[in-house]
């Protein structure tokens, strides 16, 4: 990677950094404190959906302010804001009050992210979007991880203490951004394929979205709460959280690369039956704290890699000219998943006890299991056509930024061995052509067997 590019990224990786380790613990310092203060799991978990509301709202609306005041104004706008929201919690205790900061600190959140993510989609050509992207990635978890880690530290100062160390950070996170060059990336208003028309193209992708913002909400808002009431301190919890973050961080990747060898639907529904195993251990097997951290370092890696294989498994049907739309169409639908997952999960909880969570989480993932199942046997998966990108994405340059060179030519490729001209009808396709491209067109194989690119599947 050139100087000069690492020089436009590292303002905005830098910003995302310091903001994540606040934003990292965040969520579970909301739920520990609204259980230590005698809340139901629904209150809980009805305050906790507010935040991942703001998100949803954010990702749709946000990019229009973008376009109106410029990235570093915008950034320092929705970062005080953030700040504001997060002091303001600390000030006073009210379970609606937060609801209500919440919405407008997940709406601001996501704002900070469209802002880090259209400037990092910007910074450099398609063929290093990867590169980017697996920096992005890095910051994103690591923040998180020690977010995590400090949640214990800054609990025993008092209870303002964390919410106040929250502010500080993001009102320092805009510094980075203040220091770069008084110049803003252009970036175009999103216009995400609509749900519908992603149900058409892709069922498999759809399902997988949405499954994973419910359990991945579920993990950072009630997973916390779990862990209180089995007797574990706050301190305790910012560990075992960061253990989940930590899972998430090391294990896409390989599974990403199990995905690129093989049937992605079968990937998918590896993970879900993996995420059923697990949450039977959770609720069958005697937990030693080292047994209790392994389990969610594997749930960690499961949940989280559940978004990005089916985004991969979703490009593998899309045409190129619908790449950009259908992932951030498929971002709206993990949103929703996100909203709606607290609302869901914590009542099962206040019905069934701390052990709901698990219930919830292995029904959800058995659910996935047939789905993913049903889907195969109707239509089974395309050939791979470009290498799995771990990505966790939270606005619409951020799913823009997941469409790299190679994916593209990937998708190029499988217009030319299937035709995908009534897939999404208004999106113009290369002309279909019987059997593989000419020799002397560009190939790129991201597979071990080459004989696979004969079989693909109608």
């Amino acid at each position: 990677m050139s100087r000069q590019l690492l020089a436009m990224a590292l303002a905005p990786l830098l910003g995302l950094f310091i903001l994540g380790i606040g934003n990292g613990f965040l969520a579970t310092l909301i739920t520990v404190r609204l259980d230590a203060a005698g809340e139901s799991a629904t209150v809980i978990g009805v305050v906790s959906s507010a935040y991942f509301i703001g998100l949803a709202l954010g990702a749709m609306f946000n990019d229009r302010l973008l376009l109106r005041i410029g990235h570093i104004r915008a950034y320092g706008s929705f970062a005080s804001l953030v700040a504001v929201t997060v002091l303001l919690q600390g000030l006073f205790f009210d379970p609606w009050a937060w609801f209500v900061l919440r919405l407008i600190g997940g709406w601001a959140t996501v704002g900070v992210y469209l802002v880090i993510e259209s400037w990092l989609l910007t910074s450099g050509e398609q063929k290093v979007r990867g590169r980017l992207l697996a920096m992005y990635m890095i910051s994103l978890y690591a923040a998180g991880v020690l977010g995590q880690l400090l949640l214990g530290v800054t609990s025993a100062m008092g209870d303002t203490a964390p919410f106040m160390v929250i502010g500080l950070l993001a009102s320092l996170s805009v510094l980075p951004m203040a220091m770069i060059p008084r110049v803003s990336p252009i970036i175009e208003h999103a216009e995400p394929l609509p749900p519908l028309r992603l149900i058409t193209m892709t069922p498999t992708g759809v399902m997988g979205s949405l499954g994973s913002g419910m359990v991945v909400a579920a993990a950072y808002t009630l997973l916390p709460l779990y862990l209180q009431r089995n007797g574990m301190s706050v301190h305790q919890v910012g560990q075992m959280m960061a253990v989940v973050i930590l899972g998430a961080m090391l294990l896409q990747y390989p599974i990403g690369r199990w995905s690129d060898r093989h049937d992605r639907q079968m990937v998918l529904i590896g993970i879900s039956a993996f995420c059923v195993v697990i949450s039977a251990a959770m609720l069958w097997l005697p937990l030693s704290t080292p047994l209790l951290a392994a389990l969610l370092f594997l749930l960690g890696g499961g949940v989280f890699a559940l978004y990005p294989v089916a985004v991969s498994h979703a490009a593998d049907r899309a045409p190129a000219g619908a790449l950009v739309r259908m992932s951030q169409g498929l971002l709206l639908i993990n949103s929703i998943g996100a909203t709606i997952s607290p609302l869901m999960i914590s009542p099962v909880m206040t019905a069934m006890g701390d052990a709901g969570l698990f219930w919830a989480f292995g029904s959800l993932s058995l659910f996935f299991v047939l789905f993913f199942s049903w889907r195969r046997s109707v239509r089974p998966a395309p050939v791979p056509v470009a290498p799995f990108t771990a990505t966790t994405p939270m606005s619409s340059a951020g799913a823009e930024l997941v469409v790299t060179e190679e994916l593209v030519q990937g998708a190029l490729e499988h217009e030319h061995l299937e035709d995908l001209s009534d897939v999404v009808p208004e999106v113009d396709v290369a002309e279909p052509v019987v059997g593989p491209p000419a020799e002397d067109a560009v190939h790129i194989t991201y597979y071990d067997d080459v004989e696979q690119m004969s079989s693909v599947s109608k």
